[in-house]
């Protein structure tokens, strides 16, 4: 026997691989669906297992077989109780049972290699109960190798299993999906992998630092296999034992306290200090983009923490993320959260990207930090209409007296200013807005054409509208009959079309004629497009408007809505008698 000294190293992910559903963590669902079929003997014969890399889907396939093919003295009895070893279990565990046959789909992808399997089914198994073949990333087959196994796998001989592994379902085949029992194996929970991290190092006899396993959950993303190869790697970094500094270094992450300090010199706009501590944390050993990537992940729990508070009590989290991540999640508004969000993950492409990355950090940080001083687009309107600033950044302007309502959008700013309608506008809005949507009871009453195109909309009947505002233009109009002109390339069926509608929505019959009138003149659509035309014409005029043009250069008027003077009059408040006596 060789000395224990002398023998190969195991890894941990192989040294711990789960034997039975006892020791499988994170897939307790899964666990219990198959531990009812087995009770009720409702085993099927095709499985299919999904999910990311490291979560178990080929241990899953062989703890199967071993289920499938468990015998002892009693017999051959299928079961997931397999606490006692039996007959089959060592060999198909060391992946030499002749009656499980393991296939890498991803070299082994042609029909040719399908037909072998094909062809060996029809023979029974050597001793175990169960032939099973066990096919891992199964969503490399070609497409005639799934169609070859389709007959097969819909109609196995009795003593048949397949078990298929792969990362990429939405690759396989629904004819494939359709024939087998599938399980989605999720991510580990970082409270599950945390205590699986801990009970193997105690195995392991090895000392480790709560926070360097709380980081290398955070970089395994769910993954046993991942964290187990970064527990391997931390060992061997730290000499046989695991602490924050070392996972650091070894992963190049920046100091978690440093970090949050990062992000709140950014925050409070201090560029300065925001760069001596980038570039001390780079001299550490830190990566520029996974600096870049760290504030990002921070952004988003601070953001986390502002929507859902309970989000600060999370297991990966350091105490200065919780405390720290809290305070700032209460001192922050969510528009700059956001803002600084788009602008790192902008950054983190840019870093990537760049032939030094330490100078394109930087430019991220400075562009970031000078963005966190921006005024808010209020504030920026107060400015320059020369108001005072409201209290509230987050609160709803008051509307200003003046100008044409707009809303600016360019840059990084959408602002809104309400004024009055120029007399440059006086006869552009006159027009009758037209009703966005018209409750319409059982039968509706129509007076005027375009009370006709907001009964069209209110009855969600697309074809009627778009040729009612532009595919015909109105000539008469009066209850029970329209005379319209048809534009050129008009399907003239839309005629009983309308009068087959009118009927149905006004319970009247309505005629419809067709004017031998040339189409001239404006369409409804056209009409509504020449209105917005002219108005934004005069809102590019106002002055305030052009001050935001000229400070926002790149910034363009998206909309223009004209204020109704009659109706803000109407809405007044009445003055009081000590007012009128002045």
């Amino acid at each position: 026997m060789a000395d224990a000294t002398t023998s190969p190293y195991l890894v941990l992910a192989r040294k711990y691989r789960p034997r039975d559903f006892t020791t499988l963590v994170g897939q307790d669902a899964m666990v219990q669906t198959l531990g009812n079929a087995f009770a009720q003997n409702r085993i099927h014969h095709a499985f299919i297992l999904t999910g990311v890399r490291g979560v178990g889907k080929t241990t899953t396939a062989r703890i199967l077989a071993r289920a499938f093919n468990y015998e002892d003295a009693s017999g051959p009895h299928p079961t997931l109780d397999l606490s006692v070893e039996g007959e089959h279990c060592r060999a198909i565990i060391e992946g030499r049972h002749v009656d499980v046959i393991e296939m890498d789909a991803a070299s082994n992808t042609g029909i040719g290699d399908i037909r072998e399997i094909i062809d060996s089914v029809k023979y029974a198994p050597s001793s175990a109960p169960y032939k099973v073949y066990v096919i891992d990333e199964v969503h490399m087959l070609s497409m005639a190798a799934f169609n070859g196994l389709l007959k097969t796998l819909e109609e196995p001989p009795s003593y048949v299993k397949f078990i298929f592994a792969t990362t990429e379902i939405r690759k396989v085949p629904v004819t494939i999906l359709s024939r087998c029992m599938r399980f989605d194996l999720r991510r580990i929970t970082p409270e599950i992998m945390l205590r699986y991290l801990e009970s193997i190092l105690s195995q392991e006899g090895i000392g480790f630092e709560p926070e360097a396993l709380a980081m290398i959950v955070r970089a395994g993303e769910g993954s046993a296999r991942d964290n187990l190869s970064l527990l391997d790697q931390a060992i061997a970094h730290g000499n046989g034992l695991v602490t924050a500094a070392t996972i650091k270094a070894m992963l190049g992450l920046g100091d978690r306290a440093r970090i949050i300090d990062l992000f709140e010199e950014l925050m409070s706009g201090q560029i300065g200090d925001a760069i001596e501590i980038m570039r001390n944390l780079y001299d550490m050993g830190a990566d520029p983009q996974t600096l870049v990537a760290d504030l990002t992940d921070f952004t988003h729990l601070v953001t986390r923490i502002k929507v859902v508070p309970a989000a600060a009590d999370d297991v990966p989290l350091t105490p200065d993320e919780r405390k720290r991540g809290a305070e700032l999640a209460g001192r922050l508004p969510m528009r700059a959260l956001t803002r600084a969000w788009q602008i790192l993950f902008k950054g983190y492409d840019e870093v990537a990207r760049a032939n030094n990355g330490l100078q394109a950090a930087e430019m991220t940080l400075i562009r970031l930090a000078y963005a966190a001083d921006l005024p808010s687009p209020d504030d920026l309107i107060a400015k320059l209409a020369n108001q005072p600033a409201p209290a509230s950044a987050m609160q709803s302007m008051t509307p200003i007296p003046h100008g044409p309502s707009c809303r600016s959008s360019g840059g990084s700013s959408a602002m809104r200013v309400e004024q009055p309608r120029p007399v440059a506008t006086e006869a552009i809005a006159s027009h009758p807005v037209m009703p966005q949507a018209v409750i319409a009871p059982a039968l509706a009453t129509v007076s005027s054409y375009k009370e006709l195109i907001a009964l069209a909309q209110a009855k969600r009947d697309v074809l009627v509208k778009l040729a009612l505002e532009g595919s015909m233009r109105p000539i008469s109009f009066e209850r029970g009959r329209i005379e319209v002109v048809l534009l050129d390339g008009t399907n003239p069926g839309i005629i009983a079309t309308l009068s087959a509608r009118l009927q149905a929505w006004t319970g009247e019959r309505w005629l419809v004629m067709v004017s031998n009138k040339s189409p001239e003149g404006l369409t409804v659509r056209q009409e509504t497009e020449q209105r917005k035309q002219a108005d934004h014409a005069v809102a590019h005029e106002d002055p305030l408007v052009r001050a935001i043009l000229e400070t926002f250069p790149g910034a363009k008027v998206v909309n223009v809505k004209v204020r109704d003077d009659a109706a803000i009059v109407e809405n007044a408040p009445s003055p009081s008698p000590e007012e009128d006596d002045e």
